[in-house]
């Protein structure tokens, strides 16, 4: 039995867990919503779904789930909508900007028995997965040391900025959570530092654009994260862990995978041009696990707690960079 969904947002991330959903033979893209009429109607003639208001999905006994991708500020009241409704939830990072607000939504979530899943979708890449199942099957000792590259091949939008939550609960959270993913504990403390060096006009809104924060767990773990907002060579994206025995680490990917040598010397392509096509396997991946979850009733995951322990981490950066000290969570 496919599990029907219901899109609530035809943006950029929208048009991609719709064709993570469509291109997955357990899962039958239903209906898409959006305020834009125009960008509903675009995704309805690429997938052939119908296009209804919000209402109506929610009271749709032909849906068993939804994938919400609206902007950030409506997350909270629509998972907890949606999980009065009995209808399945994949929501996109973060579930909320502030995290008592977060608290509440997930305590409806808890009340109502609903599935919730946030997009950490990096946990679901080929490469970041055969990293942590390195770390599982013992190929690098104990993890000591975690070193986290993401950089953008540029910033977004002021307008996008000014909504965003800021680099740490926007981009950072991203980093996060992988850290967590990749140390397996949580860090205990943070330390941020945070600077203007690409647009001075992020920092005329009240944000960064280059960052770096340093966690440490309660067994002494390590984990450096190198975060900027400009990287004029492609989407940087790159991870490496060291353990007593060793190291692992992820590259860069392309989209060719060659290499050339001739009297010019050695060149390879260059890297992706974002998150759309350095992630396409992370997205389609993350869409099945949640499938799975629905299917054998387990708790998905990442789950609305790993989305609350990333917001607080990304909260104790911000602290840490206006008071200048590190932070204990």
């Amino acid at each position: 039995m496919s599990v029907r969904f219901g899109l609530l947002g035809a943006g950029r991330i929208g048009k991609v867990h719709a064709k993570a959903v469509t291109s997955n033979p357990e899962a039958k893209l239903v209906a898409v919503a959006d305020a834009f009429e125009q960008a509903a109607k675009d995704l309805s003639a690429a997938h052939g779904c119908e296009i209804r208001i919000i209402d109506e999905i929610e009271k749709a006994s032909d849906i068993d789930a939804v994938i919400i991708c609206t902007p950030t500020d409506t997350h909270a009241d629509l998972i907890e909508r949606f999980s009065r409704a009995g209808k399945a939830i994949f929501c996109e990072k973060p579930i909320d900007l502030d995290v008592k607000r977060v608290e509440e939504c997930l305590a409806v979530v808890r009340e109502t028995g609903a599935t919730l899943m946030v997009g950490f979708n990096r946990r679901f890449d080929p490469h970041f997965a055969a990293v942590r199942k390195a770390i599982d099957d013992g190929q690098i000792g104990d993890v000591e040391m975690v070193t986290i590259t993401s950089r953008d091949p540029g910033a977004p939008p002021a307008e996008y900025i000014s909504r965003s939550g800021g680099i740490f609960r926007d981009m950072t959270i991203h980093d996060f959570d992988m850290a967590r993913f990749l140390l397996g504990e949580d860090p205990v403390a943070v330390t941020a530092h945070a600077s203007v060096l690409v647009d001075k006009k992020i920092g005329e809104l009240g944000d960064y654009d280059s960052v770096s924060v340093i966690l440490s767990t309660g067994s002494g773990k390590q984990c450096v994260i190198s975060n900027s907002r400009r990287a004029t060579y492609g989407y940087d994206q790159r991870i490496e862990v060291h353990g007593s025995k060793g190291m692992v680490a992820a590259e860069n990917q392309r989209p060719v995978s060659i290499e050339i040598a001739n009297g010019s010397g050695y060149t390879r392509p260059p890297l992706h041009d974002f998150f759309m096509t350095r992630y396409t396997e992370a997205y389609a991946n993350e869409i099945a696990a949640f499938i799975s979850a629905i299917a054998k009733g387990t708790k998905a995951a990442p789950s609305g707690e790993d989305g609350l322990i990333a917001l607080a981490l990304a909260d104790a950066a911000v602290r840490s960079v206006k008071e200048g000290k590190t932070i204990r969570v």
